[in-house]
């Protein structure tokens, strides 16, 4: 089928952002691993300049994917998912200055339309809610500045802020969790609890003392529009607050709150969003293990959706098993007549499903510090009774991927948020050994 006229018009201006993100990735593929690092002997050069010296790391992932989605309302195409994210940190004044960005060429690798994810809501295009589907993340995911300085001994605070970058709301974003790194698709619920890792205008703060972290911001409530290599800048209308408690090394407990000031291009009113998770992450020799449950509700004008996660990966000797269960709300008046442009009560008629995924992921080379991994999953499917009549009474979706990602555990930004690691981790920080 050919494309939309706006869709080839979209990809002809999307060549600058193909030709950016080539770029970080060339970068990526040709970066030594780090600038500098606490504990490394001082150079006598970097003595002899005033200069701070600049930490870096870098770290990204990309899944090329054969991706055939079951049902009436499934597709069979080939997509790929990837990011890239780089930060780069150094002393000033009593403090640690740190700048991140993040990019992705999805709205080309996947399309303006998202890839084909079924009883998936969210967001808009061309004026319809997107149904039966993934949005494309913006090519600019995050572009903040953070400055973390101490206050006591045990004390510390950071304030972040930049045109694009995530609320503190919500457990780590999904492509972040090692719980989920292997898996190539974004949660059905990822709009009751991670959405907000993207927001265009965010200023955060956030209080660390020992394994208790307090965080507070303010952003621009508003999800992207189809637009994706733009930046939608916008008054902070919007608001929340996280709680981190980091119990053990292995453990992070999140609890968060946000009111976010009409999201949904075409769902007016406000919502109010609630979640908590628990985490548990534990690496031995290469190997690692993560778990991650979590509970949220969106409260919203005309009904409240909530769900229930719980997803696992396990790596051990080049191998990955991962699942993922959700109990979760979805908008069936919408996935029912996606093709409704006006509602009087949009999103009232809500009904929960049931969504299983079990994949595998062998480990087949390794160069220039990357490793390449070939796999697949398959999701199953509990649906009520309207749902069955279009998405069938029982559809299995299936995909066969090759993942391309950091080799060493230590280079992987796993369990990071934008202003840090998790309750009792240096700020901005990324993930380090037992």
């Amino acid at each position: 089928m050919r494309a939309p006229r706006s869709d080839r018009a979209a990809a002809g201006r999307l060549k600058p952002a193909a030709t950016f993100f080539l770029c970080l990735v060339g970068l990526l593929l040709a970066w030594p691993g780090r600038a500098a690092a606490a504990g490394d002997p001082p150079d006598a050069s970097a003595q002899e300049s005033a200069a701070p010296i600049w930490t870096t790391s870098f770290d990204g992932q990309l899944f090329a994917t054969f991706n055939r989605q079951g049902g009436s309302r499934g597709d069979t195409e080939f997509r790929s998912q990837n990011w890239l994210m780089g930060m780069a940190s150094r002393p000033l004044g009593a403090g640690m200055f740190t700048v991140s960005g993040m990019a992705t060429a999805e709205p080309l690798t996947v399309g303006l339309a998202g890839y084909s994810e079924i009883l998936q809501e969210g967001e808009a295009y061309q004026g319809r809610q997107v149904t039966d589907h993934q949005h494309p993340h913006d090519l600019i995911m995050q572009a903040v500045a953070a400055w973390r300085v101490p206050i006591t001994d045990r004390t510390t605070f950071t304030l972040v802020a930049g045109p694009v970058g995530e609320a503190a709301l919500g457990p780590v974003a999904f492509m972040h969790r090692a719980s989920s790194a292997e898996n190539p698709t974004a949660p059905l619920s990822h709009h009751i609890f991670d959405s907000t890792h993207m927001v265009t205008g965010v200023v955060l703060g956030r209080l660390d003392r020992g394994p208790v972290s307090v965080e507070g911001s303010v952003f621009r409530g508003r999800e992207p529009d189809e637009d994706r290599y733009d930046i939608d800048l916008g008054a902070l209308d919007s608001w929340s607050t996280r709680l981190w408690i980091r119990p053990a090394p292995s453990w992070t407990i999140q609890g968060s709150y946000g009111f976010l000031h009409e999201p949904e291009q075409l769902e007016p009113g406000d919502q109010q969003r609630t979640n908590a998770s628990v985490s548990w992450f534990r690496e031995r020799g290469g190997d690692y293990s993560a778990v991650t449950a979590a509970v949220g509700w969106n409260a919203r004008t005309y009904s409240t959706v909530h769900s229930v996660l719980v997803e696992g990966t396990h790596h051990f000797h080049g191998n990955s098993v991962y699942g993922r269960f959700e109990d979760t709300t979805v908008e069936t008046e919408i996935l029912l007549f996606p093709e409704i442009l006006h509602r009087p009560h949009p999103g009232e008629l809500v009904d929960p499903i049931h969504a299983f995924t079990a994949g595998v992921v062998r480990d087949i080379a390794t160069a220039r510090g990357l490793s390449f991994g070939i796999g697949g999953d398959a999701t199953f499917y509990q649906l009520p009774p309207l749902l069955q009549i279009t998405h069938d009474a029982h559809p299995v979706s299936f995909h066969v991927f090759l993942r391309v990602a950091r080799a060493s555990l230590a280079d992987r930004m796993w369990n990071t948020t934008m202003a840090g690691h998790g309750a009792g981790h240096d700020a901005m920080a990324h993930h380090h050994h037992e």
